[in-house]
């Protein structure tokens, strides 16, 4: 029997880089997974359609996670295709960095409202179905940054932040529940985003020379602790920041 089997399991921002690689490793080891995903309909299907073929369960469904109803309404749709939710993965989220002279609301509101509001938002509906002595877990994908915050990365890198913050507060809260909340911070990982930036690849020469592991990471390497973390072999294990990152440091 796989490790999961039986266990229902939400990823947001499922569709593609560390999300889609998350979703993957979590259904190869039997949970029915729920990707999610805000914008891509095409790149949710294709995670989908590759754990589907791999003999897994999933569906994708939208949702803005800074949204409290539509946060809901997948929630409901996980409910009604596979049952109770047991593991929550808090992928979702933006970036954008901007020098100090740069920053306008948007700016702000857009990054905040997504990776903060929306990881409380899909939290709280998640914890509706951890009541009652059923437990679960809860993984926020928090970043690096939040420990060593780069230039220009300020309102970024204070979601992190906040993440974190978030993960040792509700690790309290939701304790007594059997709930444990856990925050896994990657360093530079070649997710299509990041591929996309301009400059990445100088960036990346530079991580290497203070990566001990010297190379920069893969989705698969974040998703493959996150199955761990996520699994009764890390039934100790809450409030934790958790670096994922080759010993990353800048």
């Amino acid at each position: 029997m796989k490790r999961f089997e039986g266990k229902v399991a939400v990823v947001t921002g499922g569709g593609k880089g560390i999300g889609a690689a998350v979703a993957k490793r979590l259904a190869a080891d039997g949970a029915a997974v729920v990707v999610n995903y805000a914008i891509s309909a095409a790149d949710a299907q294709t995670t989908v359609d590759a754990i589907v073929a791999a003999g897994g369960k999933a569906i994708a469904v939208k949702a803005n996670v800074a949204k409290r109803d539509e946060v809901s309404a997948l929630f409901g749709a996980a409910r009604e295709a596979f049952g109770p939710v047991d593991i929550l993965v808090n992928n979702a989220g933006v970036y954008e960095f901007r020098p100090l002279e740069l920053i306008d609301e948007e700016h702000i509101d857009r990054q905040f409202n997504i990776n903060v509001k929306g990881l409380l938002f899909a939290t709280q509906e998640a914890a509706k179905d951890f009541d009652g002595g059923r437990g679960g877990v809860v993984i926020n994908i928090g970043s690096q940054v939040s420990l060593t915050p780069p230039a220009n990365g300020s309102v970024y890198s204070a979601t992190k932040g906040a993440g974190d913050v978030i993960t040792r507060s509700l690790a309290q809260e939701l304790g007594p529940k059997n709930v444990r909340v856990i925050s896994v911070a990657p360093g530079v990982t070649l997710t299509e985003g990041f591929v996309s930036m301009g400059g990445h690849e100088g960036f990346i020469e530079f991580a290497k020379t203070r990566t001990p592991l010297g190379r920069p990471g893969r989705p698969e390497d974040v998703a493959d602790v996150v199955a761990t973390l996520v699994s009764d072999d890390s039934r100790w294990i809450t409030g934790s920041v958790i670096p994922v990152a080759g010993g990353l440091t800048l």
